[in-house]
């Protein structure tokens, strides 16, 4: 199960903000930029959230959730614009790494737990390598598996809006933001082995 399955009803609910976007000049580049500051001010808010100020959890919440719309915008705004380019989706997939990188990195730092950051950040990234290296072998783009970037955008912004309410820990001494890293951590890798499976299946 994926969300990024439902990604044609996403583009279809876009129209307004593509609408919106072209009236003020912006080019899908420049929004691919803007949803870029949005991560980073997202791993900003999770870093220096704590139990006393666990309003930053929420805060990070609603930066990575504008940063998931925006994601969809920039490819959006370029179909309607009709400048899709291999440049652009370059620049979108860079971003979008680094953008995972952040908030990861923002979320371990605040609890104090970077070697499930770690595990989460190789996790994260091993899956959507598979995805693009998939994609370089000649098979399309792999967007399947367990966890898909939008799934785990929706799982930051909903684990940030419980850690504003309970921040403290809940499993082991872990918070649900260390639980999610724990999530990242192990079903990411599954996703990207899952998809190597996939893939090789299909080659052989």
């Amino acid at each position: 199960m994926t969300l990024d399955q439902l990604r044609p009803v996403a583009d279809r609910m876009l129209d307004p903000l593509v609408t919106g976007a072209n009236k003020l000049g912006l080019t899908p580049d420049g929004v691919s930029v803007i949803a870029f500051g949005f991560a980073i001010a997202a791993g900003g808010a999770f870093w220096v959230a704590s139990p006393d100020t666990a309003v930053w959890y929420a805060l990070g919440a609603l930066f990575v959730f504008v940063n998931g719309w925006l994601d969809l915008l920039d490819g959006a705004l370029a179909r309607e614009q009709g400048v899709a380019s291999s440049g652009g989706d370059l620049l979108d997939h860079v971003l979008d790494r680094y953008a995972d990188i952040a908030v990861l990195v923002g979320l371990a730092a605040g609890i104090g737990r970077y070697g499930l950051g770690l595990a989460a950040v190789t996790g994260v990234l091993m899956t959507s390598y598979l995805g693009t290296q998939i994609q370089a072998v000649g098979l399309g783009r792999q967007y399947g598996g367990l966890l898909g970037r939008a799934d785990r955008l929706a799982l930051v912004g909903i684990v940030g809006v419980v850690a504003a309410v309970v921040p403290g820990p809940l499993v082991a001494g872990l918070s649900v933001v260390g639980l999610l890293l724990v999530l990242f951590a192990v079903v990411g890798h599954l996703t990207a082995l899952q998809r190597f499976w996939g893939a090789w299946s299909d080659l052989n």
